[in-house]
Order: C-alpha cells, then structure tokens, then sequence
C-alpha cells in the first residue's frame, strides 16, 4: 500500500479507518521523542524522520541529494511499519529494543534488520517506541552512518 501524498494530514486521510489511529499514534510519540535537529516529511509513500541536507550534505548514499533517513513510519497491507535504519548499525540499541519488548507486548516481536512490523495496533508499545527514538541523537546516526557507508 504505497500512498504517496504530501503532508503528514494528506497521508493519514488516505489511510484506513482502522489505522489511522494507531498511525496517528506512533507518529505523535516519535515527535515528543524525536532528539534535536531531525527533520519531518513525507517521502516514498512514507512518513519520513530524517537529518536535513542543511546538516549532512552529502545526503543519503542510495539517492543523492535527498536527506539522510532514520525512521519511517509506513502502513503496509498486512501491519504498520517503522524502519528505523539505527537498529541495524546499533547492535547494543537493537539488542536493548528486543529484550523491552519482550517485556512489554505478548506478541512476538516481529522485526527485520530495521523493520518492526506491528500488525495489531492493540499490542503497539507506543512508550517503548518513543523511549528507541529517543536513543538516537543525530550526531550519534550521522558517526554510525558515516562508519557504515565511507564515500570514496
């Protein structure tokens, strides 16, 4: 379900009735969380957090000149999406997130390298995801980044 819209209200009207709330949700906490300097917009039919071309110039390696990405939030077919790409270049980060949400959801955590995918919007652990966006400065994504994908 790819929904390309401008704004972040243009998205969530475009949405399913019964995700929206939960999209509404999650986007929120992320936004009281969101450490300094990220940015907010919608890119690739996704809600999009990421560091502006203002401070990080060379952008993202896989499309120059578009913005360094941390998070997306994204409602797909069959669950919600949030990409965070720190989780696959922080292994204390993803290990932490992991064992919290053991603790925090009866349902089996359903992650890939940076994709949580959250399929009942009743087992959303909206303060543990707050607290995994929190974890992340900028200047911290940008040194991870950077030490992932030198340029040449």
């Amino acid at each position: 379900m790819l929904i390309e819209v401008g704004t972040f209200e243009d998205y969530l009207a475009a949405l399913p009735d019964q995700r929206k709330e939960a999209v509404e949700w999650l986007h929120q906490e992320i936004l009281n969380q969101l450490p300094s300097g990220f940015e907010v917009g919608v890119m690739g039919g996704m809600i999009n957090y990421y560091v502006p071309l203002s401070a990080y110039p060379a952008g993202y390696h896989c499309t120059p000149g578009e913005p360094l990405p941390l998070l997306a939030l994204a409602s797909q077919k069959n669950h919600i999406a949030l990409y965070h790409m720190g989780l696959y270049m922080d292994e204390e980060l993803a290990a932490w997130f992991a064992k919290e949400y053991q603790k925090q959801v009866p349902t089996k955590l359903d992650m890939g390298k940076s994709c949580i995918r959250m399929k009942n919007p009743k087992h959303i652990p909206y303060a543990l995801i707050g607290d995994l966006v929190g974890k992340m400065t900028m200047e911290r994504y940008i040194e991870l980044y950077e030490k992932q994908h030198v340029r040449k």
